[in-house]
């Protein structure tokens, strides 16, 4: 018998700075698949319902321009994000 449940980030998401936080981090990583999936927990976290409003997408092309290996176009990845309420940020290394 497996006890153990599958880890979901949205779990711990608990309000708009962590999850700041937690996209901010996503996009060190090089892989846009951690990206994402980040704000697809995220999403998770805000309702997908209400996202898909608020973003002006259907539900469907939500979940499958955030599913891995998704290659969403960047006006969509930028309606999700306002939609969020969160921004991204271009920073000198």
């Amino acid at each position: 018998m497996n006890d153990l449940k599958v880890f979901e980030a949205s779990d711990y998401l608990n309000n708009d700075a962590e999850i700041a936080e937690f996209l901010s981090i996503s996009l060190e990583d090089p892989n846009p698949d951690v990206f994402l999936r980040a704000l697809q927990e995220v999403a998770k976290v805000r309702g997908m319902t209400q996202l898909a409003r608020d973003s002006g997408l259907n539900r469907e092309s939500l979940y499958k321009a955030l599913g891995p290996g998704a290659k969403p176009r960047y006006d969509t990845v930028l309606r999700v994000v306002n939609a969020l309420g969160v921004k991204l940020t271009a920073q000198h290394l």
